[in-house]
């Protein structure tokens, strides 16, 4: 599951390291408690707006793009997790492939072709 709280977190995160800032400098400047922030920071606690903005005042950064960062990243998760799903996806059909051969396709005698094709996607006719 994607949390966004968690992303958020990350997000605050970044924005303090690359400022190169303690979380007790912004906790400070932000008048929240460290351990607060921290958790913040840890996608462990949910930041109201006003507890967002007080952050982003403190780390002189706009709110909007803070959420953009946001919203990139969770543009990332979600892609992440639809390809891991399609992965999963296509793990499970591999068991439902056959191996089907004729020995004729193209009315070429001796010829030899493999098709892989789910099962019940095959229907065989007799020539």
């Amino acid at each position: 599951m994607i949390l966004l709280r968690r992303l958020l977190g990350d997000v605050l995160r970044r924005q303090r390291q690359r400022q190169g800032r303690t979380l007790r400098e912004v906790s400070s400047s932000a008048r929240v408690s460290l351990g607060y922030l921290s958790e913040v920071e840890r996608g462990q606690k949910e930041a109201s707006s006003e507890l967002l903005s007080a952050i982003c005042d403190a780390l002189d950064v706009r709110m909007s793009q803070v959420m953009r960062e946001v919203s990139d990243d969770l543009s990332l998760a979600e892609l992440a997790r639809s390809t891991q799903a399609s992965d999963a996806m296509s793990a499970a059909m591999r068991p439902m492939l056959n191996s089907v051969s004729t020995t004729s396709v193209t009315g070429v005698p001796g010829e030899r072709v493999t098709i892989k094709a789910p099962a019940e996607a095959v229907d065989v006719v007799a020539a």
